[in-house]
C-alpha cells in the first residue's frame, strides 16, 4: 500500500478538520463523510479535503463502506463516532480503522474505566455504592461520552435523593466531587516506537457551571439555576513541569495495563486523561477518553510540548497520519488498524 494513494476518512464532526488537515500535510488523500447540514462547512476547506461524501443520515453510513474500502480508505475515529453510529455499528465497521475497537467497551463503561485506572495505580475519586450514605459533595455521571450531558452535582444525601427522582438516565455512577483544577492531558502512544508523547493540555468551558462561577456566591442565592457540564469550548493550558513527570508516568501505567486488558495491542494512538489537580498537588483521574479529544483542536499548529519533539507544526491529527504513514513504510500497518 502507498500512503499517497490512501484516503484518510472521518465523520464530519468533533475534530474532523484537524484530522484531515494533518492527513493532507502528511501526503494522504482525504475525505469526510457528513450529513447535508454539515456540507457547507467542509466545502470551505477544500484546500485539504479532497472529497465530501454526503449521506442523508448517519444511519446510512453502512451503505458507504464498500465505496470506502474500494478507494483504499482508513477511518480515523473521534468522539462523535459512537454518538452518531452507535456502539455496535462502530464495532462492526468493515473499513480499516485506526485504533483498537476492543478499548471501546472499557471507555464507555464507567465501572470498567475505574477498574482500569485502579489497576494502573492512579488516584480516582471515591465511588459511592447503592445504599452508601453520602457524606460529602458528589457528582453524578451517566455512562458514555456525551460531552458532559447527564451530569449533576449534589452537596448532600437529601439533595441527591431529590435530584435522582427526576434523573432520566438508567446507567450512572455517583462519585466524590474532587475540588481542584480540571486539567485534560492529551497523549499519543505509538506501538511502532513504543514511546508515549504528551501532545497538549487543555481545560474545558462548560455551561453553565463555569459562567455561574463568575457570579459572587451572595448573588447566586435565589437564582434557581442548576449547574450543567456540557462542553462548549476548550482553553489551552500548560501545566507545571514538575507535574509533567507524574502525568507521563500515569500515562505509561495506563498503557501497560491496557495491554493486559485487551491484548495484545492494548490502547494506542491518541488518548486523554481527564484529571483534577488538587491544592496538595494530587492528580485524580476522573475519566479516560481512548481516542482524539476536542481539546486538541486548540493545537492544530502544535503545542509547547510538540514543539519540544518536532521541528514542524504537529497536531494530534497530524500525529495520527504520521503513525499511519510510518506503519505503511515499515510494512506494519496491521499493527495500527482494526
Amino acid at each position: 500500500m502507498k500512503f499517497s494513494s490512501t484516503y484518510i476518512v472521518t465523520l464530519g464532526s468533533h475534530s474532523a478538520l484537524q484530522i484531515l488537515k494533518g492527513a493532507k500535510d502528511e501526503g494522504f488523500k482525504t475525505a469526510v463523510v457528513c450529513t447535508p447540514k454539515q456540507t457547507t462547512l467542509y466545502r470551505n476547506y477544500d484546500k485539504f479535503i479532497d472529497e465530501i461524501i454526503q449521506i442523508d443520515s448517519w444511519a446510512s453510513f453502512p451503505q458507504m463502506e464498500k465505496r470506502l474500502i474500494k478507494q483504499n480508505s482508513i477511518i480515523v475515529p473521534h468522539g462523535s463516532f459512537v454518538a452518531y453510529l452507535g456502539m455496535e455499528r462502530n464495532k462492526q465497521m468493515r473499513v480499516p480503522y485506526f485504533g483498537n475497537k476492543l478499548v471501546l467497551d472499557w471507555e464507555s463503561n464507567r465501572k470498567m474505566q475505574r477498574e482500569w485506572m485502579i489497576a494502573a495505580d492512579v488516584k480516582v475519586p471515591h465511588k459511592f455504592k447503592k445504599g452508601d450514605k453520602i457524606d460529602r459533595p458528589v457528582i453524578v455521571k451517566s455512562h458514555g461520552a456525551q460531552g458532559g450531558k447527564g451530569y449533576f452535582v449534589a452537596k448532600n444525601q437529601k439533595e441527591l435523593d431529590e435530584k435522582l427522582k427526576v434523573f432520566s438516565e438508567e446507567k450512572f455512577i455517583v462519585q466524590e466531587y474532587v475540588i481542584g483544577v480540571p486539567v485534560y492531558i492529551h497523549f499519543f502512544y505509538s506501538p511502532l516506537t513504543e514511546k508515549l508523547e504528551v501532545m497538549s493540555v487543555d481545560k474545558r468551558y462548560e455551561t453553565n457551571v463555569d459562567s455561574l462561577g463568575r457570579i459572587p456566591a451572595r448573588n447566586q442565592k435565589g437564582l434557581k439555576i442548576e449547574p450543567t457540564f456540557e462542553v462548549v469550548a476548550n482553553i489551552p493550558m500548560a501545566i507545571r513541569e514538575s507535574m509533567l513527570a507524574e502525568a507521563m508516568a500515569m500515562g505509561d501505567r495506563v498503557i501497560n495495563v491496557s495491554k493486559k486488558l485487551v491484548p495484545p495491542k492494548g490502547l494506542f494512538g491518541p488518548f486523554c486523561l481527564e484529571t483534577i489537580i488538587t491544592s496538595t498537588d494530587e492528580i485524580y483521574v476522573m475519566e479516560i477518553s481512548a481516542r482524539i479529544v476536542a481539546g486538541t483542536n486548540c493545537f492544530i499548529d502544535g503545542s509547547p510540548y510538540t514543539y519540544l519533539l518536532y521541528d514542524e507544526p504537529m497536531s494530534t491529527g497530524r500525529r495520527i497520519a504520521r503513525e499511519i504513514k510510518l506503519a505503511i513504510k515499515k510494512k506494519r500497518l496491521k499493527e495500527v488498524l482494526d
